[in-house]
């Protein structure tokens, strides 16, 4: 590949063959088969038919779908319905969450500029940026979009804001002069533009050196279809679960059909049977009630400034053990402000300054007049640095426009990267004085005296070193210094580059892009909670340093390296080594990724926060991307799991919460319709081997799975979030849903639940009456499941998360009592639900039994379970 920032301009026509009159219409021709359009190709994507028939791919769903293929070839449609409505939603709701979330480069694309200005034959012309080619003679003005990647020929003081490719905050002097080094990193390549980045001040002639997916942009959408899509741990945790959980019941099923074989019964009914316990024994509706819980789950948090694009990311927030962030715009305001200003031997935090001081009010009056931001209630137009100066003045109420007006600019020297000033001449009354800033190292030589509180006088070395030794300690802060200096002059000489000299000295500001004031609590908050924050910035090693201090994130040097140190470690040095860096400099896309994958190669779910076009591919290969809604690029928003409306770090340890409990919620509910289940199993199981009568009719199973275990197990999902969650540390993501202790209080909870179920049969039993028994063990069954949804709120007792505190629960219970009255009840529902009439005693009976898993649970945590 070409290094062209260390060519010279003239080594840079010659190497691409063009000269300075541009390209002409055939040279345009030819390259236009070699190279292409100016534009950014997108990858063959999935139809939306293939993705909606990839959600038929799960074990749970195919075993579900054969359940209802075989019940409609005995004729049972309504069995074959029911799952067949349940497994469509659930596809349909996929494939448009899918359909949704794909848009990263449709966003690269809109980045492209539509017109750009070119020298061919000659003529300087307009043409659609997509036309441009490489070798193209591209002119850029304050305010263009750059259309393609280019080397600057000739530079007129060319000022380009580049943070959405490199994380930086501020503007990039450009400069025509090759650069006598390798390697150099793209936010230091100051002879070169970028497609995507935007020009701020000045204006420049480039030279198009790449167009289309070769350029920078163009890498990282190449690095965008790379960065695979992962599943959430819940995702995985239900794949594995199912798969298993799938095995288990059709084994038990055989089993039931092969004693109802030995015991005489017809096949089909044996078979039938067999079939709608199996159903019944998988929770069908367990994909889509996580689904609901989750859609819940997101309108809380889209209250809360923390919008999902992604639905199952939810859950992956509670498991986060790494936020990688990005500094600019994320944790810092993406403003620069000055911080400290050094005028008179003092050095004055920007928040102590006295407006009615005339020493102090002189300097910041003459930082309004060597500046040219304008700043109005709608925007701010300007160098980030000199709109920090405008918004100083307002400290000391100086309006820029009016200070212009009554201190009117006579003449000017722009602002020059080479020489590292800018000078200004305006009428002070009947005075005329040259104001110069700039670089304190050129400006501090050309300085002969210092203004002091007893006026003004010769400059000392020791004024000098004092100077120095503050503008050390300024950098060292990660502060950006701009001196200050004037003099006065003749009002009618023309002023040139040898004026700035003999200059007095009057004063520093010192100025950063700040850390948003929540910054700090937030990242103490991670800590606290088990998670490792890491800053990751396209930004200088000080200045991320300073930054990453201030607000917890770095607690010693040694754990902050730059770019060029991670390119010399191997992708299994830096897996050794990235639990012991806090704060990464100067880095690119392709750093972001190794960063990213190798947190997650030690076994971590990592977020990675970011605005910029920069941070897309790290965000898509994150666990859970999220970008900033407000100074969030598209292609960041596209590229991730989860935008914050406030771009507010601390909006993430709020969806942090919510997404720790949400995940609680969901295995709570999963709790639920397994320990149900299992009840449901035991006693089928009790009542084969013991050779007694069916306790439950097809219908019976059906009844109970879909219509009074759906809305309790989304009730239990909308539990209020327990305040110490975020005490807790993250969820160890190896760690199974279904482990040792889940299943031992699932088993422990659906055998309490089988065994009312079973007495209540035998009492049906004891009346001669098969019809009678089966339909109290249907009743007991459905009411103590009900009853379950209670005890399945938490693993506490009710006394302790308060008896009312989820109404959904108490809606759900209520309407199951309801349905399951109105099918005993009704003889129009008897009939269909194959339920025989009960006496007031049984149905007494009924309601005690129930109720006797709830009491001994309940008692049990009560006065045993303390945590």
């Amino acid at each position: 590949m070409i290094e062209f920032y260390r060519k010279s301009t003239d080594e840079v026509l010659r190497t691409l063959g063009v000269t300075k009159d541009g390209l002409n219409a055939h040279d345009v021709e030819g390259r236009r088969t070699e190279f292409g359009f100016n534009e950014l190709e997108e990858a063959k994507r999935r139809s939306t038919v293939q993705v909606f028939f990839g959600q038929f791919r799960d074990f749970l769903v195919i075993i579900l779908l054969a359940a209802a293929i075989i019940s409609a070839f005995l004729g049972k449609f309504e069995s074959a319905i029911v799952i067949l409505v349940v497994v469509i939603l659930n596809a349909i709701l996929g494939t448009v969450q899918h359909v949704k979330a794909e848009q990263s480069l449709k966003s690269l694309k809109a980045l492209s500029a539509p017109t750009a200005k070119v020298l061919r034959d000659g003529q300087k012309i307009e043409i659609p940026s997509r036309e441009i080619i490489v070798g193209d003679i591209l002119f850029l003005d304050a305010g263009d979009y750059v259309s393609a990647d280019g080397r600057v020929i000739e530079n007129y003081s060319l000022q380009v804001n580049e943070s959405s490719l490199t994380g930086e905050s501020l503007s990039s002097n450009k400069s025509t002069e090759p650069i006598d080094e390798e390697n150099v990193p793209l936010g230091d390549r100051n002879n070169m533009v970028f497609s995507g980045s935007f020009v701020t001040y000045g204006r420049a002639v480039v030279l198009v050196t790449q167009i289309g997916m070769k350029t920078e942009i163009g890498k990282i959408a190449n690095l965008l279809e790379s960065a695979q899509d992962k599943k959430t741990p819940l995702q995985q945790n239900l794949d594995n679960f199912g798969k298993k959980l799938a095995i288990v019941i059709v084994a038990i099923s055989l089993i039931i059909f092969a004693l109802d074989l030995f015991r005489g019964r017809e096949i089909v009914d044996s078979f039938m049977f067999a079939v709608s316990l199996a159903v019944a024994a998988i929770p069908e509706a367990l994909s889509s009630i996580v689904t609901i819980v989750l859609a819940f789950g997101t309108q809380k948090m889209a209250k809360e400034n923390a919008i999902i694009r992604k639905l199952h990311a939810v859950e992956s927030l509670g498991s986060i053990s790494v936020i990688c962030s990005d500094k600019t715009g994320t944790l810092t305001k993406n403003k620069m402000t000055v911080q400290k200003v050094y005028v008179l031997d003092r050095v004055l935090d920007y928040n102590k300054l006295d407006p009615d001081n005339p020493v102090e009010k002189d300097v910041i009056l003459k930082s309004l007049l060597c500046n040219d931001a304008i700043t109005t209630e709608e925007k701010e137009i300007g160098d980030p640095t000199e709109i920090a100066l405008v918004n100083l003045g307002k400290v000391y109420n100086l309006d820029e426009q009016a200070i212009r007006d009554n201190y009117p600019r006579l003449q000017e020297i722009p602002f020059d990267s080479d020489r590292k000033l800018m000078s200004t001449v305006n009428r002070f009354n009947d005075n005329v004085f040259m104001i110069t800033k700039g670089a304190l190292d050129v400006l501090l030589s050309r300085v002969i005296k210092i203004e002091t509180a007893n006026g003004v006088r010769d400059i000392t070395d020791e004024d000098k070193n004092n100077i120095e030794k503050v503008n050390r300690d300024f950098s060292v802060q990660g502060l950006r210094v701009l001196a200050f200096a004037y003099k006065e002059i003749d009002e009618n000489k023309q002023v040139n580059l040898e004026d700035e000299n003999n200059l007095i000295f009057a004063g520093l500001t010192a100025m950063m892009d700040p850390p948003r004031e929540e910054s700090r609590g937030a990242v103490e908050s991670c800590i606290n909670a088990g998670i490792k924050p890491v800053m990751i910035t396209g930004d200088h090693r000080i200045t991320a340093s300073a930054i990453a201090g201030q607000i917890g994130i770095l607690k010693d040097e040694t754990e902050a390296v730059e770019g060029f140190e991670l390119e010399k470690l191997s992708d299994e040095e830096l897996k050794d080594k990235v639990e012991s860096i806090s704060v990464y400099a100067r880095v690119s896309p392709e750093h972001k990724i190794r960063i990213v994958r190798a947190w997650q190669e030690k076994g971590n779910v990592v977020a990675m926060t970011g605005d910029g076009v920069n941070d897309g591919p790290a965000l898509k290969q994150a666990d859970i991307g999220i970008a900033m809604g407000i100074t969030g690029t598209e292609v960041a928003k596209d590229a991730s799991s989860m935008v914050l409306t406030d771009d507010n770090f601390s909006t993430i340890v709020k969806a942090i919460a919510n997404g720790r409990s949400i995940y609680e919620n969901i295995r709570n509910s999963i709790r639920f319709l397994l320990a149900g289940n299992t009840a449901g199993i035991l006693s089928v199981l009790y009542a084969s081997i013991g050779a007694l009568p069916v306790p439950f009719a097809p219908v019976h199973l059906l009844f109970i799975n879909l219509l009074t275990d759906s809305l309790p197990a989304i009730a239990i999902g909308l539990e209020p979030h327990n305040k110490n969650i975020m005490k807790e540390k993250p969820r160890n993501v190896k760690t199974p849903l279904l482990n040792k202790k889940f299943a031992t209080r699932v088993i422990i909870e659906g055998f309490l639940i089988a065994i009312v179920t079973l007495i209540a049969f035998h009492i049906g039993l004891s009346t001669g009456d098969a019809g009678t028994a089966s339909t109290m063990a249907f009743a007991t069954l459905c009411l103590a499941r009900l009853m379950h949804g209670f005890n399945a709120r938490s693993t506490k007792s009710l006394f302790r998360i308060g008896i009312f505190t989820n109404k959904y629960v108490w809606y759900a219970v209520i309407l199951g009592i309801v349905l399951l009255h109105l099918v005993l009840m009704v003889d129009m529902l008897r009939d269909v639900f194959e339920v025989a009439v009960l006496s007031y005693d049984q149905l007494l009976y009924i309601y005690v039994l129930a109720l006797m898993p709830l009491i001994i649970i309940q008692l049990y945590r009560l006065f045993f379970v303390r945590s």
